[in-house]
């Protein structure tokens, strides 16, 4: 074995190693900003990990729409009441959209639908000050490919729950 393959194996090592422990930083795992906290267990109905698993995080969308289904109201009526109950977080609600269109178009069709469940959120009783949206577009897929399956699982709002409300 060469000494070039010995330390790119031994580099491979270490990067697979620094990535197996991922409450390395005392984080709670919850990944970019620790998410789940220090109490994020699923099983506390109070962290962020309960909401995201038991309640749900997300609502899906037609096709070009941006208007609430029943069943996103479901979920939505659900995400209300844990913010209502949980008055110590904000929300982040990102607006996202299929690979299908421009750029500019999907941007605008993400904002759209942050926008709608945030107002929906306000509607039943959430602090405006509470949420904040952003729009990603067709820039985070949860799925790549060129199947209707995987564009219905992009044509999402997600609502992420974030530490220190400004209510």
């Amino acid at each position: 074995m060469t000494p070039i393959s010995k330390t790119l194996l031994v580099v491979a090592a270490l990067a697979v190693s620094a990535c197996s422990n991922p409450d390395r930083f005392g984080m709670g795992g919850g990944g970019a900003g620790g998410a789940y906290g220090a109490n994020g267990a699923v099983s506390d109905p109070t962290s962020p990990a309960y909401f995201q698993q038991t309640v749900g995080d997300r609502v899906l969308f037609a096709v070009d729409e941006s208007t609430i289904s029943e069943t996103a109201r479901v979920t939505l009526e659900a995400q209300a009441r844990w913010l209502m109950d949980n008055a110590e977080y904000a929300a982040i609600i990102e607006g996202h959209a299929d690979e299908q269109g421009t750029r500019e178009y999907n941007l605008a069709l993400g904002a759209r639908r942050a926008n709608a469940v945030q107002e929906y959120l306000v509607s039943r009783g959430v602090s405006p000050a509470r949420l904040r949206t952003v729009s990603y577009g067709k820039e985070r897929p949860l799925e790549i490919c060129s199947a209707e399956a995987c564009y219905a699982k992009n044509r999402r709002a997600v609502t992420v729950v974030t530490a220190g409300a400004s209510s």
